[in-house]
């Protein structure tokens, strides 16, 4: 990946995860996988490829493989070159069953950082990696196994329907790769929080790295995690919070040095921290560029002008659309496995997918010498998906170059529009329209169901 002109996506898969890795991986692990059309690598690409592309069912994904789809990845065994490959889905199915999910793990890792290594930059007054974290939400399906770890949430209707699943991710502010993500239960008696997820991703971030977060991660025992870490931070405080802290009359313009020391509330919620506990650090107050009258309240350990502060907190943004391009274009809104284990490699697959797909926007964005962040994320999926068949069938090098410097150019035309003012409507959650009524629970009176 050293030039724009190298890599594409089953390419970039395979240099960041070679088939060597995959047969240290499995002796590492003590796996027995058989050496037949299914191996390791033709799986997790498989998985992969189905998030890629618009069909992303079992079947697409067996056809896409017989049309020489997994390209070098398959394995020369008789069946293969005797054209017996069954058409089937069910071969495929077991085996992503039988894939372990550390394996799944350990290629969604290793692709990560081969793909950092070659696409990070910095900010211009920084030298130092800049990652923003949030937090969603996935619905899942209802099985007794999802279920039960991952419970439906109730409100005074009763119990919903669906599983659901909590995730905290860390974006790279300049790429806008994706790390592993944490998960656990969002309701029920193990549930757990974004702040609790968010402090177990921060483990896989860079010494060196600086964490972005809005006033959800604002609280002193996160800042005092970051801290503890070696990692700087830019947290966005309540006012409430921000007035505990200073003590004084907080307005616009202000930069003043403070310590944030522990509550009674904050000892009480977390028992690892002691009684004097603090973290040292700026609070800085500015107007927010995007609602006039609103102050923001931002709690740094950085030593940047204030101006560049705000500047950096500004990104956080981004969060907000590559967890919209995570759900809705790579299609995690709603996980489709029915298992536990199957859920969390569809999870990982699908982190995968995504960073693949930035990959190729960081490319087509050096070749239009523009920053990733101004290419449009689904029209470059789009082109993606459209080049694929035809990288796939290309009759020899020369060609398929060709075909690839078409394909980045292609991309490199999705850029945003640049706004000169406002939307002119509010960010509000319009309703979806529906021609059948809801489905109600049956209710069982007198040996009768009504």
């Amino acid at each position: 990946m050293n030039s724009p002109d190298d890599p594409q996506l089953l390419r970039l898969f395979q240099k960041a995860a070679p088939a060597s890795f995959f047969v240290e991986l499995v002796r590492h692990h003590g796996y027995h996988f058989h050496d037949g059309i299914y191996t390791c690598a033709v799986v997790v690409w498989l998985m992969i490829w189905q998030r890629l592309h618009g069909a992303r069912n079992l079947e697409a994904a067996v056809q896409h493989l017989l049309r020489g789809g997994a390209g070098s990845l398959v394995s020369g065994c008789k069946r293969w070159l005797d054209d017996r490959v069954s058409a089937g889905a069910s071969a495929y199915c077991e085996a992503r069953q039988r894939l372990p999910k550390l394996i799944v793990e350990a290629v969604m890792k290793r692709i990560v950082e081969q793909l950092r290594a070659e696409m990070q930059e910095g900010w211009k007054g920084l030298k130092r990696p800049i990652f923003v974290v949030d937090g969603s939400s996935l619905q899942m399906q209802n099985t007794g196994e999802l279920v039960g770890s991952f419970p439906p949430g109730h409100n005074q209707h009763g119990k919903n329907h669906w599983p659901v699943m909590r995730i905290v991710v860390f974006h790279d502010v300049w790429s806008g790769l994706a790390l592993q993500p944490q998960w656990g239960p969002m309701y029920g008696d193990q549930a757990v929080s974004e702040q609790h997820l968010a402090k177990e991703a921060m483990e896989q971030l860079p010494a060196e790295a600086v964490l972005l977060g809005d006033g959800n991660f604002g609280i002193f025992s996160y800042a005092h995690a970051v801290v503890q870490s070696g990692r700087g931070l830019i947290l966005r405080l309540t006012r409430s919070r921000a007035q505990k802290i200073y003590r004084g009359e907080l307005v616009s313009g202000s930069d003043n040095e403070v310590v944030w020391r522990s509550s009674r509330w904050d000892r009480r919620a977390h028992p690892e921290l002691e009684e004097d506990e603090a973290v040292s650090g700026r609070l800085v107050v500015r107007a927010n560029p995007c609602r006039p009258g609103e102050l923001l309240y931002l709690f740094t350990t950085m030593t940047l002008p204030a101006a560049e502060i705000l500047e950096i907190y500004g990104l956080r943004w981004n969060v907000e659309t590559d967890l919209r391009s995570l759900k809705r274009r790579v299609g995690l809104h709603q996980l489709r496995s029915k298992s536990t284990e199957m859920a969390e490699k569809e999870l990982l697959s699908a982190i995968a997918a995504y960073n693949l797909t930035r990959a190729v926007m960081c490319l087509a964005a050096r070749r239009a010498n523009v920053t990733p962040r101004q290419l449009s994320f689904s029209f470059v999926q789009t082109v993606v998906e459209a080049a694929l068949p035809g990288l796939d069938q290309a009759a020899n090098d020369a060609e398929y170059q060709q075909r690839l410097d078409r394909m980045l150019r292609f991309a490199a035309r999705g850029k945003l529009p640049k706004r000169s003012r406002r939307r002119c409507y509010p960010r509000e959650v319009w309703s979806h329209g529906s021609q059948f009524p809801k489905r109600r629970r049956c209710v069982e009176v007198t040996g009768e169901v009504k």
